[in-house]
């Protein structure tokens, strides 16, 4: 029973802090773009076929130079 009054208070104490942590994520921007990291994995900047796709969206055509060659 003594172990019950040093457990319970520190148990209140570890979820206030967790709490704190929670709250404190939240307000300093953690959780704004949760799918933005994961899709920018997904295409490479670099790659001429997708600027092709992004200016061809857009309504740039496409450059000659910007083509890559067919992949065997």
């Amino acid at each position: 029973m003594p172990a019950l009054y040093v457990m319970i208070p520190a148990a209140l104490l570890i979820v206030g802090i967790a709490i704190y942590i929670f709250f404190w994520a939240v307000d300093s921007g953690q959780y704004d773009d949760l799918d933005g990291p994961a899709h920018s994995i997904l295409f490479d900047d670099q790659d001429p076929k997708h600027q092709a796709a992004v200016d061809e969206i857009s309504g740039h055509p496409a450059k000659p130079e910007d083509k890559a060659p067919p992949h065997a």
